[in-house]
């Protein structure tokens, strides 16, 4: 149940389903998509003939298929299949590397084959072949998953491993604890376009708060140096030693202790040679070890289970009350209700498929602080303990299912953990956590309480008021679906899990349960891959319901489930926005837009081109005109563009032509022409670039002295650093007409001062600098929130403590005069300002609500406001529904902006304020 939040969107791996037949597919795949004889078309068979694949020449999915494959054993059978019809699936046999054969109770088989380039992993990248019978009689009913036929990228590392692990650790000490460790897995090909070579690290903290939760995995390209990818990890440390040697020398024994609740329980426990017993469960193949933590940090248990600790232990069989005040005896009881349903009702062997010990640990805390929280660390199952408001979390059965089908996820389609694909696995967890509670308890599924997850854990309130989420909440993906930027919940993860989850539910509720329990459990096992979305899990739950034998009745129950909470092909289409896109589906959030005098720029991964790299786009705010790449293939990543309407410049990294790894900044004239180099070194790190009349400004990190000062490369001159006094670093440039502005902060004892400060270029000086706060209070100025217009400067200023969500405040660039509040600090409903941009006639600005519990809505998330000049009272400017970012402005009262809404980051326009939303 742990919630994450920050991660970008993994690229290039949409998938579409088309009408017809897909790109270089051969009709003869194409499955029952007619209507029965004498049948209205309506009667058509819901599962999908073919599901075309979006990037690729690969299909996704075809059905309906009774093609023989003979062969030693289905993964031979499978891979000749696929030989065989090279022309059908575009699929090169050489480069699959066979991942494992599932065997359904029904005699199927689904064999998994996993994609290579240049003998490299390809993130996300599996192919599924389901067979049915043995065999001379075995036969190939449907083929499907994940194949990129277009990746072309060579296998050639640039940049150093030390830069990259550097890089690695630095993104993944940026979420809340220090990175400590970085784990080196290897090279890896990201599929986007034709492809892009990362290394990927799985990142760890260092210290008590850096939890087991807090890992990352991050994948730095390995041409440019730059994060390519960062989402949450369950991944562990390593594989722990010790959480199966407890059943060494234990003999299986009946005792009794007290849960939660204080009611004793037959419990089966273990005999050690020496008399006493332990919360050990040999009765199955799947062992059972329960751990208390007895108040030790989580972080204790991240590399398994430390050496000196041993499972609940007891001088009799009659354990005493510490074992159910800590939540041991029930973490016990219920890990093997979870085993005794996926055993009995879906035929699997515990969590990893192999009966794998099930290992549990009650009690921890958090950097000292109650943990309150359950969570799958990727090997193990870690509890929090009692506190005043609530019981152990190992209480809850449906939790615990939950927190055991993450593992199960992991061991089967493993989904990655961010956006679609990471809530469809919370999704699914979901589901199987309260499938497990109601069987196991005999709820009915119409009791108001079936639906809850997490409902009993409060000690005091209602079931609704304690539970964490509920399945039954009826959220569409066109009403409901929360448009949050890929650094928010991992692209909502948790956010937007029980749009898919309600659908499942109401599988339950409207099949037998024990029908759509195997019906989910085989779409999760045999036909989901790591990155499918929302309407891949509807195709693969209808394709398991044909390998099910469900009938089309049934089918087109399971389909009206989808349909009932809006997902369908081309949803994200059906949500309504009231502004114009002008680039679709940017890479990432982080890399802000500008736009100066009718023309914009912006970076993004081109749809195709060298190895998926960022590029430089233009285009006009207004027309037709498409997009124009201003950035060349040189094998870099060009991102963080700036432009004056004339000119656009930015930053370049990767190595250059002698083959050493460095930064560049780049300028170009927007309708094309020799491209300028301003600098380009290896020992700094170039950013926040600005151009204003042809001269750029930027910000050089160097990396030996750890300084940052602001560099000035005027129209045909060189670039020249501004010094700065000792201490003292620059961020945030803003540039125009012949000032610069920046925030510099610098140490004065325990405290950092921010100051606002313009330099003149035809002076050669700074010329004014107003420290935010005044003289003895502490405020901070957002690094992004300095502009200049009209020989007025313009900056958000917060002061330190909570509650405060930071007011704008504007004054004379020369530093003449005072101060103007032009919207005040603390304005009731707004928790924080997050950009700010300024024209001759307004002021924009992007905010977020305060969030006051429950769920988390599209109203919380950031959205852009306008308010005149000279201030005044703010209106929305758009109302589009999902999360509004980094507004830029050129002139008048129109803004461009990143906007969330359709379930992806898009550029997008408005020309004037929406008024009241």
């Amino acid at each position: 149940m742990r919630h994450r939040s920050r991660s970008p969107r993994l690229l290039g791996i949409a998938i579409a389903v088309v009408v017809g037949l897909g790109p270089g597919v051969a009709p003869a795949v194409a499955g029952p998509v007619t209507a029965p004889a004498g049948g209205p078309a309506a009667e058509a068979d819901p599962v999908p003939g073919l599901v075309a694949g979006g990037g690729t020449d690969a299909p996704q999915l075809v059905t309906g298929l009774a093609d023989a494959a003979p062969g030693a054993g289905p993964a031979d059978a499978a891979r000749a299949h696929l030989t065989a019809h090279r022309d059908r699936y575009r699929v090169d046999p050489a480069q699959l590397v066979e991942a494992g054969v599932e065997r359904a109770a029904d005699g199927r088989s689904t064999v998994r084959f996993a994609q290579r380039h240049a003998g490299l992993p390809v993130l996300g990248a599996v192919y599924l072949v389901h067979l049915a019978g043995e065999g001379d009689a075995r036969r190939v009913e449907s083929v499907g998953g994940k194949y990129f036929t277009g990746l072309t990228v060579p296998a050639v590392q640039a940049v150093p491993d030390e830069v990259l692990r550097g890089v690695a650790l630095g993104a993944g000490g940026g979420h809340g604890a220090p990175a400590g460790a970085a784990e080196d897995h290897g090279l890896v090909v990201l599929p986007d376009g034709a492809g892009r070579l990362v290394r990927h690290f799985t990142v760890r903290g260092s210290g008590p708060a850096a939890a087991p939760g807090t890992a990352r995995e991050v994948y730095v390209d390995a041409t440019t140096g730059q994060v390519a990818l960062d989402h949450g990890s369950r991944a562990p440390e390593r594989a722990a030693a010790t959480t199966g040697a407890a059943a060494a020398g234990v003999e299986p024994a009946t005792g009794t202790a007290p849960d939660a609740f204080g009611r004793s329980v037959t419990v089966n426990v273990g005999r050690l040679p020496d008399g006493t017993y332990q919360l050990t469960d040999a009765t199955r193949a799947a062992v059972i070890n329960t751990y208390d933590a007895n108040g030790r940090d989580e972080y204790d248990f991240k590399r398994g289970i430390p050496d000196d600790l041993r499972p609940v232990s007891s001088a009799t069989p009659a354990f005493p009350a510490s074992s159910g005040a800590s939540g041991a005896t029930d973490a016990h009881l219920n890990a093997a209700a979870v085993l005794n349903f996926y055993r009995e009702r879906l035929g699997r062997g515990g969590i990893d498929g192999r009966n794998g010990s099930v290992v549990s640990v009650v009690n921890p805390t958090s950097d000292g602080q109650p943990l309150r929280n359950a969570f799958w660390d990727g090997e193990k199952m870690i509890y929090s303990g009692p506190s005043e408001k609530e019981h152990p979390f190992s209480v809850a059965l449906d939790v615990a299912g939950h927190e055991m089908t993450h593992g199960v996820v992991e061991h089967t389609a493993g989904l990655i953990l961010m956006g679609q694909a990471g809530a469809l696995d919370e999704a699914v967890a979901d589901y199987f956590g309260n499938a497990i509670e109601v069987t196991t308890r005999g709820i009915p599924m119409d009791d108001p309480r079936a639906a809850l997850l997490g409902e009993s854990l409060c000690r005091t309130g209602t079931p609704e008021s304690c539970a964490g989420r509920r399945l039954d909440d009826r959220r569409t993906t066109v009403d409901d679906y929360v448009g949050v930027a890929a650094d928010t919940d991992s692209a909502g993860v948790h956010l937007n899990s029980t749009i898919v989850g309600g659908a499942l539910w109401d599988l339950r509720r409207t099949l037998d349960p024990l029908v759509a329990d195997r019906l989910v459990y085989r779409a999760l096992s045999e036909y989901l891959t790591p990155a499918d979305d929302f309407v891949d899990a509807r195709n693969a739950v209808l394709a398991a319901g044909r390998a099910n034998g469900l009938d089309r009745a049934q089918l087109r129950k399971v389909a009206a489930a989808f349909d009932a909470h809006g997902i369908k092909q081309g949803w994200e289409r059906r949500i309504g926005t009231d502004s114009r896109t002008l680039l679709r589906d940017v890479s990432s959030p982080s890399i802000s837009p500008d736009v100066a005098g009718g023309r914009w720029v912006a970076s993004t991964t081109p749809e195709s081109g060298a190895r998926g790299l960022l590029a430089v786009f233009t285009g006009p705010v207004g027309g037709s005109a498409g997009p124009v790449r201003l950035s060349e293939a040189d094998g870099r990543a060009h991102g963080w563009a700036a432009t004056d309407g004339t000119t656009a410049a930015w930053v370049a990294s990767g190595p250059g032509p002698d083959g050493v790894y460095g930064s560049e900044v780049l300028a170009r004239p927007l309708d094309g022409g020799p491209v300028r180099s301003l600098r380009r070194t290896s020992s700094q790190y170039l950013s926040g670039v600005r151009v204003s009349g042809g001269t750029v400004a930027f910000v050089a990190n160097d990396f030996a002295t750890g300084r940052s000062l602001p560099v000035v490369a005027p129209q045909g001159g060189p670039a020249t650093e501004i010094p700065l006094p000792d201490g003292h670093g620059a961020s945030g440039l803003f540039l125009r007409d012949g000032l610069l502005a920046w925030t510099e902060t610098w140490e004065e004892g325990e405290r950092t001062v921010y100051a606002v400060t313009v330099y003149s270029l035809a002076a050669g000086k700074v010329i004014s600098q107003r420290v935010a706060g005044g003289a003895n209070t502490t405020a901070t100025i957002r690094a992004d929130g300095v502009r200049l217009s009209g020989g007025r400067l313009y900056w958000v200023e917060t002061p330190m403590g909570r509650g405060n969500s930071g007011a704008i405040r504007s004054a004379a660039a020369d530093g003449s005069g005072g101060v103007t509040d032009l919207l005040a600090p603390g304005t009731a409903g707004r928790a924080g300002i997050t950009g700010l941009t300024v024209t001759d006639r307004a002021i924009t600005f992007a905010d977020f609500r305060p969030w006051e519990g429950g769920a988390v809505t599209n109203a919380q998330l950031p959205k852009i406001w306008q308010l005149p000049l000279a201030g005044g009272t703010p209106q929305r400017f758009s109302c589009n529904r999902g999360g509004q970012y980094m507004p830029v402005a050129d002139r008048g009262t129109r803004v461009l902006w990143l906007d969330a809404t359709a379930g992806r980051t898009d550029l997008v326009v408005r020309e004037r304020a929406a008024g009241t939303c």
